[in-house]
């Protein structure tokens, strides 16, 4: 297999340019370097050509590709399952590398480190490959999963494997640093500018989940506080640690061991979570995990030896690390970024047992989930003064002095507390976080204009105080209700005009819609069904406003549905007043151990007699069966079952299209105020780290080269 063959040769090579980096031998280790990358890339067009072709010789592409899946959703079975997903990282890493070994800014010691992670993935890759044969050819395929085909899909994967790779670049130079030049500040400017970028793409991949998970029922809203979400979210966070320290070890060369630890352990995370993710563990407690899989001891075991490695090179150099106090005084900058750092570390420790607490809790006795109120009980009273701590930290200049304080700051902090009353947010806590949220936008704007704060650090501000205060109006301030709809009956709700306009159905049979009209816009809710006409995933339908949006979640009619076994050559009545008569079934071989069964029963009321023929597309692991129209489209049958002799079928009776489209339906309604702003801070948070990245640095105290730019 040629997949296989060039996996095997990015393992190969990643440790001889590790090797030579050891050895000194810095053209032979680029060279190497450049190989690993270009065969990492060879490998991924090799699965890339494999799926696009339909080449279901392959169980990767049997399992996640079918013939009929559209395009984009082909080029994003690459990273649906996690051998894909897999492959992915390994190609992002190894193209990271080359660029590395190219740019020659990092010491041989530093490339060494980088290029041991990625022979580890390309391990990795080779226990779970995405080129193992079939063992059964399906000639279609059994295709992706309808949660899973959204746009969204083609984006987010690949956003969040970036920021993985990138935060290896930061875990790299910060050991690179204490056994190089444990003294010496080279270090922070690099490692500050790929800790941006990592920061940057990491949260924008977060963020394009959230807006993915905001719009499909069942996965919590934009942020259900899922282990899988989670596992996301706190290397995230300790990135975010990483660049404010770095700002501190620029001033106070005291910091570096604190800029060592929070690197070593931001990475360590990103393989933790990925364990979580893909060891099965969090199978029964999360919507987006994997199911289970051998690979979970191999990656615990990486994830322990990168820990384990840091920690241990932290300890063995401490020592020869330089000495000093991390600030002058408690009234200095340095001692409030401090101090908002290690309220954010505390909001990682909480974030990091909740998303455990399925593997804590196993390996004590049975595996048990915290609920999503956990979250919220426990990270709220820190998020006040954490925002606080935002604002203050950016008006008070580095080395002391006196705090600015424009009175329009204070105005505009006011208007939190005003947003928060107006969404109905009545306690004290929510309302106080809300106060600090545009207090801290505010003292962003303010400390740019006094030059404390750099652009793209102002903008990374205020995108992540807006963030804040979304949380408070669209969580706290949400308001949701039940409602029986009829169609065309227009309802006042949360002072909007709801009509309910009945289902529709696709061609294919694959989808159906709920459409609404809200203040005389049409909003759908989307309904993805199975082959067998069961419902698949649910999206539900947004009536969007600046002000908030209005969610309609509808509840799937439940419209009645007979069965009846029929013997054959026996007519039986049914409790429609039809008679039915099963009188013959036909088995047709489709190849890829498929079958067809075709029933053919005769339908009469007495006076028209109608020729059913009812299908069944049987395979190993069950069969799918769509609904038929009979007697001129009055009602629908469906097969649901054969007996083992063929003597017996059963058969569900089901109502006309348009009988059930015009059916009732309960939906639960919810507001969602300030959603906008959410949206519009994400691409703040995600704009300002990636501005940051590119500013222009210049010397500092610290001995580092870098502006004073968070």
């Amino acid at each position: 297999m040629i997949g296989t063959v060039l996996v095997g040769g990015v393992l190969l090579f990643a440790l001889a340019a590790m090797l030579f980096d050891m050895q000194g031998k810095y053209s032979q280790s680029k060279i190497c370097a450049y190989v690993t990358g270009l065969m990492s890339v060879g490998a991924a067009v090799t699965l890339f050509a494999v799926i696009l072709a339909d080449d279901f010789s392959y169980s990767y592409v049997v399992s996640y590709s079918s013939i009929d899946l559209p395009l984009l959703y082909k080029i994003s079975v690459f990273w649906a399952g996690q051998q894909g997903s897999f492959l992915l990282w390994l190609v992002i890493h190894a193209v990271v590398g080359m660029i590395l070994a190219q740019e020659g800014r990092m010491t041989p010691v530093g490339r060494a480190i980088y290029q041991s992670l990625t022979a580890v993935l390309a391990f990795l890759v080779l226990i779970k490959s995405p080129f193992v044969p079939a063992e059964t050819i399906v000639l279609d395929g059994h295709g992706m999963n309808p949660l899973l085909q959204d746009p969204w899909m083609a984006v987010h994967p690949p956003i969040i494997f970036i920021g993985y790779a990138l935060l290896a670049v930061p875990f790299a130079y910060s050991i690179e640093s204490m056994i190089k030049a444990p003294m010496e500040a080279g270090f922070l400017a690099p490692m500050r500018r790929w800790t941006l970028i990592a920061w940057a793409l990491l949260g924008a991949g977060i963020f394009i989940g959230g807006d993915w998970a905001y719009k499909v029922l069942g996965w919590g809203g934009y942020w259900g506080w899922d282990p899988v979400e989670n596992s996301s979210l706190v290397p995230w966070l300790l990135a975010c640690v990483v660049l404010h320290l770095i700002s501190i070890a620029r001033e106070r060369r005291g910091a570096y061991y604190l800029v060592h630890l929070a690197s070593i352990f931001s990475y360590a995370f990103v393989l933790y979570g990925t364990f979580l993710t893909r060891s099965g563990i969090l199978g029964d407690f999360s919507v987006h995990s994997f199911s289970g899989s051998d690979i979970g001891f191999y990656i615990a075991l990486a994830n322990a030896l990168v820990l384990l490695a840091g920690l241990c090179v932290l300890i063995a150099r401490i020592e020869r690390l330089p000495k000093g106090a991390l600030y002058e005084q408690h009234r200095s900058r340095a001692f409030l970024v401090l101090l908002g750092m290690l309220l954010l570390v505390f909001i990682v420790v909480i974030v990091f047992f909740g998303m455990s607490m399925p593997l804590i809790s196993g390996l004590l006795g049975e595996s048990a989930a915290v609920d999503t109120s956990y979250y919220v009980r426990t990270s709220l009273p820190i998020a006040i003064p954490f925002a606080l701590l935002m604002a203050l930290g950016v008006l008070l200049p580095y080395g002391g002095g006196r705090v600015q304080r424009p009175v329009w700051i204070f105005v505009i902090s006011v208007l939190g507390g005003v947003l928060a009353g107006l969404t109905h947010v009545t306690d004290v806590m929510s309302v106080l976080l809300s106060t600090f949220s545009l207090l801290a936008v505010a003292a962003a704007i303010a400390g740019y204009r006094y030059r404390q704060i750099g652009l793209g650090g102002m903008i990374a501000h205020v995108g992540a105080g807006l963030a804040l205060l979304a949380f408070v109006l669209s969580g706290t301030g949400s308001q949701t209700t039940t409602v029986t709809l009829t169609p065309d009956e227009p309802q006042e709700i949360y002072g909007h005009t709801v009509i309910y306009r009945g289902q529709t159905f696709a061609e294919s049979g694959r989808e159906k819609s709920y459409r609404y009209e809200v203040d005389g816009t049409v909003s759908e809710a989307v309904t993805k069904l199975r082959a067998n006409g069961e419902d698949a995933a649910r999206e539900p339908a947004i009536a969007r406003s600046m002000t908030g949006d209005l969610y309609i979640a509808p509840t799937p009619t439940s419209a009645e549905r007979d069965e009846l076994i029929l013997r054959r050559g026996k007519t039986i009545m049914g409790i429609n007043d039809y008679a039915y008569r099963y009188e013959s079934i036909v088995f047709e071989p489709q190849g890829g151990g498929k079958t067809l069964v075709t029933a053919q029963i005769a339908l009469t009321d007495g006076e028209k007699v109608d020729d059913a023929a009812p299908t069944i597309l049987a395979t190993e692991t069950g069969g799918t069966s769509q609904p038929i129209d009979v007697m001129g489209g009055k009602f629908r049958i469906r097969l649901t079952g054969v007996s083992s002799d063929e003597r017996d079928v059963r058969i569900e009776i089901l109502p006309s299209v348009a009988e059930e489209a015009a059916l009732p339906v309960a939906a639960s309604i919810s507001t969602k105020p300030g959603i906008s702003i959410l949206w519009l801070a994400c691409v703040l948070v995600t704009v300002g780290g990636l501005l940051a990245a590119t500013q222009v640095v210049s010397p500092v105290k610290g001995g580092g080269s870098e502006k004073r730019s968070e």
